[in-house]
């Protein structure tokens, strides 16, 4: 059968509208011919999100990203999604927008719930999540980390303008003083290192012996503790803190006025009559030495005895200045 031109023209329109539907649908990755669900999620930003970007779930690419436009006037993005895989979960499934790579490119994958809700269907809107890029999490860590650093460069710069303001030029030539005389002091113990150095190099032998008697003399030390230890120095130590012991108590009791020496430091009457009796003996004697007549009287050869006389100043009669 012989097709005439008009067919054959036809035909060729015809396969090639169904050529261009086949090409844009592919470049606009929509399937024609494929069972699946569209789905939508709303993004504030995609990140420079791709159409034909695959769609996955745990890993697994289910579909890809057909159309991405404004929702409204606010700037929101309404992302479409074709998902041609059987498997099912909730329409409470977040698709999380994430990067690819290192060196940029955004991936949508969904995390499936399943909490017993509604199972997502074709036209369903999925909530949206972003995870942070490399780029936010650095700027995100780096970003106190600069205010630090302008912080410490700040009190840096302050730090050195009043260092400056400090530094006069007297005090610098102070500064250079002061080290210099350092540098002096170090150099002069330097010298005294070496000459201590040399010392002990020629004397090393002495030191050693000296060392060793010191060492000989420890342990005889040792030992006269060990011998006054086991001669009875403890228990001699012992009776001697028994006897301070006592000691104290008997000072005590005599600083309180117990017993006979405890009265004659603390009764002042006793002390009068004391010093008062004292007194008198004395004006006896006295009396005894200059008038030995009032006491001893002798008659030889039987003369009446002569009454005695009072003397002017006689001791005795004396008033008592003291008293």
């Amino acid at each position: 059968m012989k097709l005439s031109r008009e067919i054959k023209t036809g035909i060729i329109v015809v396969g090639g509208i169904l050529l261009f539907i086949l090409g844009f649908s592919y470049l606009k990755s929509s399937p024609l011919f494929e069972n699946g669900k569209t789905l939508y999620v709303i993004y504030k930003d995609v990140g420079g999100l791709q159409t034909g970007t695959p769609v996955t779930i745990n890993g697994f690419a289910v579909g890809n990203v057909t159309d991405i436009s404004f929702k409204d006037r606010g700037g929101s993005l309404l992302v479409t999604l074709f998902v041609k895989s059987d498997f099912e979960f909730s329409s409470k499934s977040p698709a999380e927008l994430y990067d690819t790579g290192i060196i940029g490119g955004k991936g949508v994958q969904i995390k499936p719930v399943f909490d017993g809700a509604q199972l997502a269907k074709s036209g369903d809107t999925l909530p949206s999540l972003t995870q942070p890029g490399l780029t936010q999490l650095v700027q995100k860590q780096l970003t106190p980390l600069q205010r630090k650093v302008e912080g410490a460069m700040t009190n840096a710069d302050t730090l050195l303008r009043n260092v400056n303001d400090v530094l006069d030029d007297n005090a610098r030539k102070d500064l250079r003083e002061t080290l210099s005389g350092l540098n002096a002091t170090v150099a002069s113990f330097q010298q005294s290192a070496q000459v201590l150095n040399r010392i002990l190099s020629n004397n090393e032998g002495k030191l050693g012996t000296s060392l060793e008697n010191f060492e000989e003399l420890t342990a005889n030390f040792a030992k006269l503790s060990d011998s006054l230890n086991n001669a009875g120095l403890g228990r001699t130590l012992a009776s001697l803190e028994s006897s301070m012991a006592n000691l104290n108590s008997l000072m005590a009791r005599i600083e309180n006025g117990d017993g006979t020496l405890g009265k004659l430091m603390k009764d002042e009457e006793l002390y009068d009559n004391l010093n008062n009796a004292s007194r008198e003996l004395d004006l006896l004697l006295q009396d005894f030495r200059l008038n030995p007549k009032r006491y001893v009287n002798v008659s030889v050869f039987g003369k009446k005895q002569k009454e005695y006389e009072l003397p002017e100043e006689d001791p005795a009669a004396r008033p008592n200045v003291e008293n």
